[in-house]
């Protein structure tokens, strides 16, 4: 029943806001890939009804999701387009999301949230800020260091010796350009230490966004056994992360922490099976029916293939939904 598929996003955002929003009184942000486009509608009014108070999105042009905000606030229906590949002008790919639709009674006044834009240049961020659907708050500026995805490396696709991505100066930020924007901006990508914070605050930052060291917390969910092994490698100067060009279906750089024996072991990749069963981070496309289909370079070949894919674009993929969820236990 999509109805209840819709109910559930709305309800599990709600109760991530609300748990995280327990026990204090300082303003909670939630962090969405405007890669995964198919539950942006329900799970932003999700957590708006909990009371969240920033939304911060990158892995793509998150130009209309401000607009999003505005209309939930002003209790008005939002809508969002769909990135079908494939598709033709007057191609209908518009999602749709009413409150009233889900609402026992009077709909509840929400507050809008802050909007920040995870971006990773200077182009990027002005586009965000003279393009955007409405208001965006404020700036996290990635560096390539940054954990998760990156964005790729402007102009020609070069790799290292390692099979890395190499970033030269057009990727490097303009922090003086980016002073001049006139909006709050958070440095993130190796500013996780207290030197680096000073210097961020140095340049006229708001502060720094930090990740990876959270994900070794005692309350983070990342299994035990991989916290102690990592930490054990960071603390010999052992570990290694690797900037993988192909790992991500989302064709995004992406972070993978080398674990013998893991899925990060070329070995270990090839011998797994592939499956699609979980399905976030799948592509629409236009299918020849005139309707939407989903396809994922990390489902088995012959399936996106047959859905039109190329079998160039599956080389080196990684199914990173069941990753990510093993990560952590499941």
């Amino acid at each position: 029943d999509p109805r209840k598929l819709v109910e559930l996003c709305i309800v599990s955002n709600f109760v991530e806001v609300f748990l995280a929003r327990e026990g204090h009184k300082n303003p909670v942000g939630i962090n969405f890939l405007e890669k995964v486009q198919m539950p942006h509608l329900s799970s932003i009014y999700g957590a708006m009804l909990a009371g969240v108070g920033y939304v911060l999105m990158g892995a793509g042009i998150p130009l209309h999701i401000p607009g999003v905000l505005d209309a939930f606030a002003g209790q008005h229906e939002a809508e969002y387009n769909l990135s079908v590949t494939g598709a033709v002008p007057g191609f209908d790919a518009a999602m749709h999301f009413n409150p009233a639709d889900y609402a026992e009674g009077t709909l509840p006044l929400l507050n809008r949230p802050k909007f920040l834009a995870i971006v990773s240049s200077n182009t990027l961020a002005t586009t965000m800020l003279r393009r955007a659907s409405g208001r965006v708050d404020g700036l996290v500026v990635e560096g390539a260091t940054a954990g998760g995805h990156n964005a790729p490396p402007r102009g020609k696709l070069q790799l290292s010796a390692s099979g890395e991505p190499v970033y030269g100066e057009r990727d490097r930020v303009n922090i003086a350009d980016l002073r001049a924007l006139g909006v709050p901006f958070w440095l993130a990508g190796g500013y996780g230490s207290a030197a680096k914070v000073r210097e961020a605050l140095d340049l006229g930052a708001a502060g720094v966004q930090v990740g990876t060291a959270f994900a070794f917390a005692e309350e983070s969910s990342l299994r035990e056994d991989l916290k102690r092994e990592l930490l054990a490698k960071a603390v010999t100067g052992t570990g290694v992360v690797f900037t993988d060009p192909l790992a991500s279906p989302t064709g995004f750089p992406f972070k993978v922490a080398q674990i013998e024996g893991s899925y990060s072991d070329e070995a270990v990749a090839a011998e797994r099976t592939r499956v699609c069963d979980l399905g976030y981070l799948r592509e629409p496309y236009a299918a020849e029916n005139g309707k939407i289909g989903y396809r994922c370079a990390a489902e088995p070949v012959a399936s996106f293939v047959a859905k039109g894919g190329k079998v160039e674009e599956t080389v080196g993929r990684k199914c990173l939904c069941n990753a990510l969820l093993s990560n952590i236990g499941y």
